[in-house]
């Protein structure tokens, strides 16, 4: 369990920390001077994991309690509390590392999301990332599993980059583990004594982005009331991570060109040139190269960001990866869960070898997950397993893509009847994957795989094209050396 230290001298601000946390998922010790604090931050031998501290303390200075903080703990998000928001010395903690800072009279919704948030980045900093293990073992920090010759490749690149100080562009489908890659090399670089930060690009609304990543002056726009120092400033001397960095607006592309060429930026309506020392970390799944052919992303960015360009397989593409990372997987769970299970029955792992896993390494912990839940005794049977993205765990059903590969209305008919008869409990979500696979088929091969013109007759972008043929697995070059019967009714 998470622990949190509140420090003030305001009996009513730490009666509020405990508030926040009532339901017991975080342990908050609470303290009403730096003195004290420090000692309990001390005796707890690392298991502070973030600390709130006020700015004006009977005994000494918040600012010089912060460094002593900082001393113990270099990692460990502080978060200052503030009587007045134009605190100076708030905002100079900030540039020197501290995590945010909160404006009395606290609001109860926002402390607890600030200190979830530090919490979060406490673990990401704080737990090694080991890579290549064989084996399930028990591991304080996280593994990266595999030992397939892709996984060998991303091992080998993540030993030759982490200790050189260039900016990392991990591309890979959704749930492959961009962000444990991330850290893995974060961990195993010259800064890991520094800070890391993740932010995901696509998560925060575009107006807030640019405020997020490079801060604000006070005024700068509606709801500015006080100055806000961003992700880039708060992070010099470490690492930041920027997730779906192909969702980053165009007027923001351009400010992170200039961070990435001169180390500099300004904040949102400010004038004075920040200076910072900030490694780049960039992770997308899509493809940034079309994107720069189709006008959507800087050609200029794109190359900085591809310092080392490191590709993630997709876990079908792993071999065998799947039977290494199910019983880890079992392992951490029935822990988790406190349930004995202990194996996969073999006509259940059959099941799982044969799914194409869209959803990766993420889909494939959520299923492990959900059997263990259901499991009632110490090995998973093919009931115990849910449905699999759309189709069903029932290894004689055959796959959507299988049943539509005709490309026509009776095919789809055909199948629905089908799976009527053989009792689907998805039906909706498997026809439109086949009624989606006929359709794109259909629009291909009538402009002969031309996907620009496919996307207009679609009423699409063709980014959303590509991502649905991504999906659904289609290969432009099978569509268009097909048969002609696609155009012919």
């Amino acid at each position: 369990m998470p622990t949190i230290l509140a420090v003030d001298d305001d009996r009513s601000v730490l009666h509020m920390v405990e508030s926040a946390f009532a339901e017991g998922d975080v342990q908050v010790l609470t303290s009403r001077s730096a003195e004290e604090g420090l000692k309990m931050a001390h005796d707890a031998r690392g298991s502070v994991d973030a600390v709130l501290l006020d700015i004006m303390l009977p005994d000494v200075s918040g600012l010089a309690a912060f460094e002593q903080f900082r001393e113990q703990d270099p990692k460990r998000p502080v978060i200052f509390i503030t009587a007045d928001s134009k605190s100076e010395t708030a905002i100079q903690a900030m540039t020197k590392g501290a995590y945010d800072y909160l404006v009395k009279p606290l609001n109860l919704v926002q402390l607890r999301e600030v200190l979830c948030k530090a919490l979060e980045t406490r673990r990401l900093m704080s737990r090694p990332v080991a890579v290549g293990e064989e084996r399930p073992q028990e591991v304080s920090g996280e593994t990266i599993l595999g030992k397939s010759p892709a996984m060998q490749e991303v091992y080998k690149a993540i030993g030759r980059v982490a200790p050189q100080d260039v900016t990392v562009l991990i591309q890979g489908e959704s749930g492959t583990g961009k962000e444990l890659v991330a850290r893995a090399i974060y961990h195993y670089s010259r800064r890991k004594d520094g800070p890391f930060l993740a932010v995901n690009c696509a998560a925060i609304p575009e107006a807030l982005l640019e405020s997020e990543l490079f801060g604000h002056e006070k005024g700068a726009f509606t709801g500015a009331d006080r100055r806000r120092i961003g992700k880039f400033e708060q992070c010099s001397g470490g690492t930041i991570f920027l997730d779906e960095i192909g969702d980053m607006p165009a007027l923001l592309q351009a400010k992170m060109l200039r961070l990435l060429q001169q180390q500099t930026f300004e904040r949102v309506g400010g004038r004075d040139t920040i200076k910072v020392d900030v490694r780049i970390i960039a992770a997308t799944n899509r493809d940034l190269k079309a994107m720069v052919q189709d006008g959507e992303f800087r050609e200029d960015l794109y190359y900085r960001l591809r310092g080392f360009l490191i590709h993630l397989p997709p876990l079908r593409d792993r071999g065998d990866d799947i039977e290494l990372l199910i019983p880890s997987l079992l392992a951490r769970f029935s822990r988790q869960l406190d349930k004995p299970v202990t194996g996969v029955a073999p006509e259940a792992m059959d099941i799982l070898r044969a799914y194409s896993w869209p959803g990766n390494v993420r889909e494939l912990e959520n299923v492990v997950r959900q059997a263990v839940l259901q499991s009632t005794g110490p090995v998973i049977a093919p009931e115990f397993l849910p449905a699999l993205e759309g189709r069903p765990v029932s290894p004689a059903a055959p796959a959507p893509r299988e049943a539509a590969s005709g490309g026509g209305g009776d095919d789809l008919e055909a199948f629905v009847e089908m799976r009527m008869r053989e009792d689907s409990i998805n039906l909706y979500n498997e026809t439109l994957e086949v009624m989606e696979r006929i359709l794109l088929t259909r629009v291909l091969n009538h402009t002969q795989g031309n996907q620009s013109q496919a996307a207009r007759i679609l009423g699409i972008s063709r980014s959303s094209l590509r991502n649905k043929l991504r999906s659904l697995d289609i290969s432009i070059s099978h569509v268009v050396s097909g048969t002609d019967d696609a155009d012919e009714d």
